[in-house]
């Protein structure tokens, strides 16, 4: 069984996550995503979400493309998550091209182009303008 993991915050998911998704999961067998933990989030990358961790987890459970979801608590865990998992493929986004190169050591290493239109920074600042345009 090809394994195959990727890693975010997929805070209000939407067909950007989706498309990486089905992508990720078409790369094998069996899909992981490591799900960022509020606290992670909020301590080191700086992000308040939406939605809480369990809330996000219970959405990314109900996409058909995955099949684990497991807490990413720091930025150190990949190489042990890749080793604990026995992950032959990580998986994630253009806008990191380049800085998981390191795990190539342990399994290969994929980049997929962002869907352009879409992102969940862009959907928070739409709404943002929205609610200001409704005070």
């Amino acid at each position: 069984m090809k394994k195959v993991i990727t890693y975010g915050t997929y805070d209000l998911l939407h067909y950007g996550h989706i498309n990486l998704l089905r992508r990720a999961k078409a790369l094998g067998d069996y899909l992981i995503v490591a799900l960022s933990t509020d606290e992670f989030n909020s301590e080191k990358k700086g992000k308040k979400c939406y939605f809480s961790y369990e809330q996000r987890k219970q959405l990314l459970e109900a996409v058909r493309y995955v099949d684990l979801v497991i807490p990413e608590n720091d930025w150190d865990q990949k190489i042990n998550d890749v080793q604990e998992f026995k992950v032959d493929v990580f998986a994630m986004g253009s806008d990191w091209e380049g800085k998981f190169d390191f795990l190539k050591d342990y399994c290969e290493v994929v980049y997929f182009p962002r869907t352009p239109e879409i992102s969940t920074t862009q959907i928070k600042q739409q709404l943002g303008n929205k609610e200001q345009s409704n005070d």
